[in-house]
């Protein structure tokens, strides 16, 4: 199998973490990746944890499991540093990154001993300064892109204002506010 980049994704239901899962293998898939692209979650209700995965490769993917060692981690909602093992798997060679306003070192004493690759975005302030409102998985998108390199950047920008313009067709602010967090994320990313 060709280079295969696995990415688990933590957050709370409600916040986005399984439709960026989503997007972000829509993006690939439209690069001529091989994706996958999952949700973990039971009878949780908004606010629980959930767990999102994507798989995404220059081959067939022929893994239909959860990924236990992923290359990636994405915390969409910083509280869960405290009560789930982000870190769990997470290869050494890889990189999690934290929704947060906390910089890079002050975020590692939550890691466990982790001492690979530690990056943060504030996706509040983003999300809340290009939409007014607070939807952190808009510019954690952006910030994984940035950060594992898995797609070119010109390209996942076109496909995901192409996204956009289709699902809020009728909201031009929303477009241009979604692009703006997921610019602005891929710019403001701290620990590269």
């Amino acid at each position: 199998m060709g280079k295969l980049v696995e990415i688990r994704w933590h957050g709370r239901g409600g916040q986005g973490a399984k439709t960026a899962a989503l997007l972000l293998a829509d993006a690939a898939f439209n690069t001529g990746k091989f994706i996958q692209g999952f949700p973990e979650y039971g009878p949780e209700r908004m606010g629980a944890p959930i767990t999102a995965y994507n798989r995404i490769s220059d081959d067939r993917i022929t893994i239909h499991s959860n990924i236990y060692e992923p290359d990636y981690v994405v915390v969409v909602d910083e509280t869960l540093l405290t009560s789930v093992d982000v870190t769990a798997g997470l290869k050494e060679n890889g990189a999690i990154i934290v929704n947060t306003e906390k910089s890079p070192d002050q975020v590692k004493k939550y890691l466990k001993g982790y001492n690979g690759k530690v990056c943060t975005v504030d996706a509040r302030k983003i999300s809340e300064d290009a939409l007014g409102r607070y939807f952190p998985n808009t510019p954690m998108l952006g910030a994984v892109v940035k950060v594992s390199g898995i797609m070119d950047e010109k390209e996942f920008l076109t496909d995901m204002k192409s996204s956009f313009a289709h699902k809020f067709a009728t909201k031009p602010e929303v477009i241009e506010g979604n692009m703006k967090a997921i610019e602005r994320s891929m710019q403001e990313v701290q620990g590269l």
